[in-house]
Parts: structure tokens; C-alpha cells; sequence
């Protein structure tokens, strides 16, 4: 199952999303369910939420990985939404 993890960063919490930037990818990389992701840029083109593609069994894991990611730990996003999501293009 896809499921599409979309993420608001706080305003002005850029120093927090640099900080955990490493711990974030990580993550990402020791985890193993991350199909596609990048972060959301502004205006400015500087980094403001994030868009993560995950390949999970259920919702539940989606939420687990979720909850567990060092930015969501680190209280950088304003929101977060978790969609299930299908690939048909790329």
C-alpha cells in the first residue's frame, strides 16, 4: 500500500528542520518503506514542509513510521496527513 505522508512545517522553523535534517534521512534510509520523498519549498525556495511516499503493509505502519520520523519528534510540523495514494504515472 502507498500511502502519502504530506507535511506543514511551523513558520519559522527552518533552524529546527536543519538541526534534525540528518537524523531525518537517516531514517528514511534505515527504514526501508520510503518509495519517493522531498521536501516542500516556498516562495523563497526554502525548505517549508515535506511530501513522503511511503510503501507500507497498512495505515497503521504508515502512522507508526510517521510518528517516528526524528522532524515529527522534533514538534517541526504544523501538520500532517496521511493519504492512501496511487501510483499511476512514473
Amino acid at each position: 500500500m502507498l500511502v502519502a505522508l504530506i507535511c506543514k512545517d511551523k513558520p519559522r522553523a527552518i533552524q529546527t528542520r536543519l538541526d534534525n535534517r540528518t537524523a531525518h534521512l537517516d531514517y528514511i534510509e534505515s527504514t526501508g518503506v520510503v518509495f519517493q520523498a522531498g521536501p516542500f519549498l516556498d516562495t523563497a525556495g526554502e525548505m517549508c514542509g515535506s511530501l513522503v511516499i511511503l510503501d507500507v503493509d497498512n495505515m497503521e505502519t504508515a502512522r507508526t513510521w510517521a510518528a517516528n520520523d526524528p522532524y515529527a519528534k522534533a514538534g517541526l510540523f504544523e501538520s500532517v496527513e496521511l493519504r492512501a495514494w496511487k501510483k499511476v504515472i512514473g
